[in-house]
């Protein structure tokens, strides 16, 4: 019946179609004025098995509307030919907001960035005559508005547009153009602007068009910002919205880049601060960064894109962040008929403190009361009231009297995440399948050409222009003839090779023999330098030059070029020998590649050759293994420590590109985030000296009963026997929170602000679903020190905390402790604030 409800509910509330406009204080959705809490899922960047739980996931977090991209190249692969399959079922994925009954902003675009492969714009559009990508040029203009009616008629056909009776309120055209453009396509730049504007808005789409990080967007369009923070931000327009369409709650990363973080306390406050000063419609970019499958990433962007997101990778809800902005926003949606129905008056407090109050004189008030300075914690009067405000932090009072929230004081759990690993399984029908031992099918590709070679030129042509982006590689080769007169043939040593190239990633490879790898963006150029082994006579040399994904964004961005610019080799008699202008002789892609063989149809024909005992650090290697699934429901990541960097496929599907590659020990991390003061991407970074990226999802949907499929390609060298899958399980909690928490229930203030119904500060902890709390390894209520997992008790210690936790807690799937007089003894150390710390193990 529950079922019944929710479906009935949903079909009603999307039924009709819905008028969807604007003033300048927010959106009006039927005559309704909203403020709107919104979350970026990239359908692509995860599987329709996961979309229906992220989009709850998000529900459950107190988010009303889902945002994405439309992703042009994942959906026209050629001119005039589209894929809407698959992990590209656009249709699908805007149905499954629907039906959570909530709202979409669909950012057509169709130019995203969104560290994408160029941008999302197709790599074949750069071969067609006369065109330059975001410009005043026919060509561009023309296959963009193309496609942009492609999708609008989509949509429109299954309805999905409010103005028809679905969720759609928002749409985007172009992204992040900006008058930094303005430099690179000069005139042109403010034609292509406002014709970009005019055919947006000839789709008849019957809902408002957004242009983000968009000054003087072209009327009617709305411009939005993009930033850390936009409490600063005011439309061009004074009769428009202040819309945030993308709050960045961490960063992307890339191969042999540190790990970003946002500490949750800060992308409160961001958001915090937002609606505080008037903000309308906010949009978490991402809420769910997902993976870059296959070859989608951008330049040297990691497969994973995690981005500290409140949903991480894999679809779990990253705590504290997830928790605290769930809470965060219930306070908001308490505040916002008062938001909605006043202006606000903005009070001094201090030097770096201010209330803005949200009063109608009915009786309706909310009010928002801010620290920003990033050091000092201080105590404020409001309404002859005094309240504390820890630096940096906001405090939400829907009823104008009582805290509710602080940004600054997470309650929230933290979980314990850890990746947990199961050996490869031989999918064999036995009892005894465990006992036989993995049989791998093994093809190792020629250094150089294999087949035919595609051409032969004197001097180097250009990786991209060459390959067209239809595979990462491509083979350089080219031979030297050493006389036996050679001075290092004599005395045995080395010449040194030295080679230079706009990027990404080279190995070398002289008479079969694998010699190293660089790699580098190409400013400045990628350097290899190495001694080589050469014979009297004829010597091969062969250079694998990699790409590691496209530019996304930038003036002419998909001009850059990659590939080698320069090959010389020291240590002859007559000196240094300069190979730039040999005979090149040229390959694109792998043998593999061409045949097909990691495509579930694809392994007939290939020359296997199988064995239980597969080579080890052998470079050029595909290697094929038929594997049972990981056992219980747990997300799978493939764990590819003791490789080296490749390519990986699960019954046909992209898993990525691998490469755990380490981070410098060098590089700028962390051991703690200061979440206080302005934050920039490097902020928080962490992971120094450790592999860039370990683990690569592979999708529960991607799996079979048994008969898995598991192709890897090795470029440099690895050991596939240590490869396993590893499931990631939220195997403990941890919480700390203190006395001086906001001490009024949430639950207990209506949504007019009214009722000041006090409870005291409380610690809730909930483990996944089927486990439970199966031991507290640590508990004080005191002054404990130290973060989860560290958590050390203080000179100031309730000798009872453990077995009262014990007692509520153990065996639960979740359980809530008060911090009240009957269970702890709130008389020790007078005049401090004291806290609870738990650590918990769920099983």
């Amino acid at each position: 019946m529950k079922l019944f409800l929710f479906y009935f509910f949903t079909l009603y509330y999307f039924s009709s179609a819905a008028n969807v406009s604007y003033d300048s204080r927010s959106l009006i959705i039927d005559g309704q004025r909203k403020l709107l809490i919104s979350a970026a899922i990239h359908y692509p960047r995860s599987v329709p098995g996961m979309w229906p739980g992220l989009v709850q996931t998000a529900k459950e977090g107190g988010v009303d509307v889902i945002e994405s991209y439309v992703f042009w190249n994942g959906h026209e692969l050629s001119p005039g030919k589209y894929n809407f399959e698959g992990r590209f079922d656009l249709v699908k994925f805007v149905k499954t907001v629907q039906q959570a009954g909530m709202y979409m902003i669909l950012r057509i675009g169709p130019f995203v960035a969104a560290e994408w492969n160029l941008g999302g714009v197709p790599a074949w559009l750069h071969y067609v005559p006369g065109t330059v990508f975001r410009s005043d040029s026919e060509p561009f203009k023309y296959h963009m508005q193309r496609f942009m009616t492609v999708i609008v008629n989509l949509m429109k056909e299954e309805k999905l547009f409010a103005s028809q009776g679905g969720p759609i309120i928002l749409a985007q055209v172009e992204n992040e153009y900006g008058s930094y453009y303005e430099q690179f396509y000069g005139k042109g730049y403010k034609r292509y602007l406002r014709w970009a504007a005019r055919m947006a808005v000839s789709q008849n789409i019957g809902v408002p068009w957004v242009m983000c990080q968009q000054d003087g967007a072209p009327e009617p369009i709305i411009d939005t910002c993009n930033a850390f923070y936009c409490d600063q931000f005011t439309p061009s327009n004074p009769n428009k919205p202040k819309i945030w369409t993308e709050n960045w709650p961490g960063w992307f990363q890339t191969f042999g880049g540190a790990v970003p973080h946002r500490a949750a306390e800060d992308i409160s406050f961001s958001v915090a601060r937002f609606f505080q000063k008037g903000g309308s419609v906010q949009n978490y970019y991402m809420y769910h960064g997902g993976t870059n499958f296959g070859r989608t990433s951008s330049l040297f962007v990691t497969t994973s894109y995690d981005y500290d997101a409140p949903i991480d990778e894999y679809g779990l809800p990253r705590l504290p962040k997830w928790g605290h902005l769930k809470e965060l926003h219930k306070a908001i949606k308490l505040s916002e008929h008062a938001l909605l129905k006043s202006e606000p008056t903005t009070l001094s407090l201090g030097p770096s403190q201010e209330a803005d109050v949200y009063d109608d004189g009915s009786g309706v008030c909310a009010a928002f009361l801010s620290n920003t300075d990033n050091k000092t914690d201080v105590n404020v009067v409001f309404r002859n009231v005094s309240y504390h405000l820890p630096a940096w932090s906001v405090s939400i009072l829907p009823d104008c009297k009582n805290v509710v929230y602080n940004t600054a004081k997470v309650g929230s759990q933290t979980s314990v995440v850890e990746m947990v690993p199961e050996e490869l399984q031989p999918a064999v029908a036995s009892p005894s399948k465990g006992l036989k031992a993995l049989k791998w099918d093994i093809l190792v590709e020629n250094a150089g050409i294999w087949g035919v070679a595609d051409f032969t030129k004197n001097g180097f042509v250009d990786h991209i222009n060459t390959t067209k982006h239809t595979t990462d590689y491509l083979w350089y080769t080219t031979s030297i003839i050493v006389d036996e007169n050679e001075e290092f043939l004599k005395n045995r040593s080395r010449p040194i090779i030295l080679i230079e190239s706009k990027g990404h990633v080279l190995h070398a490879f002289v008479n079969q023999e694998f010699q190293g790898s660089a790699s580098g963006s190409g400013s400045p150029p990628l350097k290899f330098e190495n001694p080589i082994s050469l014979k009297a006579g004829k010597n091969e040399i062969a250079l694998l030059s990699m790409t590691i994904g496209l530019q996304s964004a930038g003036g002419f961005y998909e001009w850059a070029g990659t590939g080698l610019t320069s090959v010389k080799i020291e240590g002859f008699n007559n000196g240094t020998i300069d190979l730039s202008m040999s005979s090149w002789t040229y390959k694109i892609g792998l043998q593999g590649e061409q045949l097909g063989i990691y495509k579930p149809d694809g392994f007939d024909g290939v020359n296997w050759v199988s064995t239980s005992e597969p080579p080890k650090n052998q470079s050029l290697t595909w290697y094929k293994v038929v594997v049972d699934p990981p056992s219980g429901d747990e997300p799978v990541g493939l764990d590819m420590i003791h490789m080296g960097k490749g390519l990986a496929w699960l019954n046909g599907e992209e898993i990525g590109r691998y490469w755990p590659i380490k981070i410098s020990e060098n590089d700028k991390c962390v051991r703690e985030c200061d979440y206080r003061g302005t934050f920039f991407q490097d902020k928080c970074r962490d992971g120094c000296g450790k592999p860039t990226q370990r683990w690569y999802h592979v999708p529960r949907s991607w799996f079979k009963p048994s008969g898995n499929i598991l192709v890897i390609f090795e470029e440099k060298g690895g050991d596939p026997t240590k490869i396993t899958f590893s499931k990631r399980k939220t195997s403990g909690l941890c919480s700390l929170i203190a006395e001086d928490y906001p001490m009024v229930d949430q639950e207990s203030i209506p949504n007019d602000g009214s009722g000041n119904d006090e409870t005291r500060p409380t610690v809730h902890l909930k483990c996944p679903k089927n486990s439970s709390i199966s031991n507290v390894k640590f508990a004080s209520f005191g002054n404990p020190t130290g973060r989860c997992g560290s958590y050390s008790k203080g000179d100031c210690h309730d000798p009872n905390s453990s077995s009262v936790v014990e007692k509520v807690c153990l065996g639960k799937n979740e359980c809530a402790i008060e911090l009240t007089q009957d269970k702890f003894d709130r008389g020790l150390c007078p005049g401090t604030t004291k806290k609870l710390a738990i650590e918990a193990v769920c099983s």
